[in-house]
């Protein structure tokens, strides 16, 4: 870790801890089969992905991904392992070199697209530049906020943050009533407590 002193070694040891701990919990998850363990570790990854993005001064980011991925996500996964067995059903072999075959292709496209993103923090790349620039100007007298991110998608964004946020709750109550909750789930199960007292 050549380079980094101070604040910014400890920084960048938090960073690698948490991808550490992010890839470990990928590997575990791949490699369970109980439905129950898989939907809590994924909480687990999206807390340590929220706690990461904190790290990465993303908290708005890191808000959204612990409400929907740790909260909702989860929340709703366990919902449908009512309707269906704890457990998945074990794959061939044969079957299982198909998906790692497409996860390190994957990856390797990955890696060769960021060898042409610009360096970290480069004032010249594009993120830094054009309308990046104007927000960064103009958010201090527009709306006084001190999170220039947050600015831009409560205020320069807020119709497009609302539309979002419209979806995920569309996209809910969606899983929901095709889940079977509410009144057909207990008339359901009434049905069925009269059919075996019959």
């Amino acid at each position: 870790m050549t380079g980094y002193e101070g604040a910014d070694l400890a920084i960048a040891l938090i960073n690698v801890v948490l991808l550490g701990l992010l890839f470990v919990i990928g590997v575990a998850i791949a490699r369970m089969r109980s439905l129950f363990a898989i939907v809590m570790l994924s909480g687990v990854y999206s807390l340590i992905s929220a706690t990461w993005f904190v790290a990465l001064d993303a908290v708005d980011v890191a808000f959204t991904e612990a409400a929907v991925g740790a909260g909702i996500s989860t929340a709703l996964l366990l919902g449908a392992m009512l309707l269906t067995s704890r457990t998945a059903k074990p794959e061939p072999r044969a079957m299982r070199i198909v998906p790692l075959f497409a996860v390190i292709a994957v990856g390797c496209m990955l890696v060769y697209a960021t060898i042409d993103l610009p360096a970290f923090g480069d004032p010249d790349s594009p993120a830094n530049t054009y309308v990046g620039t104007a927000y960064l100007e103009r958010t201090p007298e527009d709306i006084g906020v001190p999170n220039i991110v947050t600015a831009v998608l409560a205020s320069y964004r807020g119709f497009d943050t609302l539309g979002e946020t419209g979806v995920v709750f569309a996209a809910a109550l969606s899983v929901i009533l095709l889940l079977g909750f509410g009144e057909r789930s207990l008339s359901a199960s009434l049905r069925k407590k009269t059919d075996k007292k019959g």
